[in-house]
């Protein structure tokens, strides 16, 4: 099947109001403007590098995700026109986006990345530990950001239980950062989790942003 069938067959399996991320890392130029020949605008990289270099050869009206691990020294490579940073996983990554932000003149939106998985090589705050980040004067001094909401992946494992407990976990944190500290912020307001494997049961469970790349591409090529 083509990209665009690929698109197509999803499309029908995510309701509205569900964005689609299309997770393009390691994905060549031509493949992306299949995707965005039917109508797809938001795009999810995980190098910074790599993103940049495509948003330089590709339409400027992509919203282009960071949804991998970002370094601090990489963040001016994507500052000036980045959408959503799905993995902010420190106070200090946090610290340097906002300062990179502040020199291109611009708020940028940022998710903050949740590890509830069983892998200890998965990056993210455990439970609780963003709260400790939002009530800390450092945070609340920053101008240049903005938390839209959360980002989190599942255990890797074929037990739908398992991956349906921690997305369970994922939702509650959000209402719990929901209710104590964005109560009254209508932008607060995104969940991002789900991949190829697990985006339906991610949406039954509240997520209101997949990140779908093998079922779109195939698998890719490093």
């Amino acid at each position: 099947m083509s990209i665009a069938e690929n698109i197509s067959d999803i499309r029908k399996d995510i309701p509205e109001g569900v964005t689609l991320v299309c997770v393009s890392k390691y994905h060549p130029i031509e493949a992306l403007q299949e995707a965005y020949s039917v109508g797809e605008r938001v795009f999810g990289e995980s190098r910074a590098q790599e993103m940049a270099m495509k948003h330089e050869v590709l339409p400027k009206d992509i919203e282009w995700h960071m949804i991998g691990h970002l370094q601090t020294n990489k963040v001016k490579y994507i500052a000036r026109f980045v959408s959503l940073i799905h993995s902010v996983d420190s106070l200090e990554l946090l610290s340097q986006i906002d300062k990179s932000a502040e020199k291109n003149c611009r708020v940028i939106d940022c998710l903050i990345q949740l590890h509830v998985a069983a892998e200890e090589s998965k990056f993210g705050f455990l439970l609780g530990e963003a709260s400790l980040m939002l009530s800390s004067k450092e945070f609340q001094e920053m101008k240049h950001v903005r938390i839209r909401g959360v980002m989190g992946m599942a255990t890797h494992t074929d037990d739908m239980e398992r991956i349906k407990a921690d997305f369970e976990a994922i939702k509650r944190e959000f209402d719990t950062l929901k209710t104590t500290f964005f109560e009254k912020s209508d932008f607060f307001d995104t969940i991002s989790m789900g991949m190829s494997g697990d985006y339906q049961l991610a949406i039954t469970e509240g997520s209101t942003m997949v990140r779908i790349g093998t079922t779109i591409f195939g698998e890719r090529k490093k």
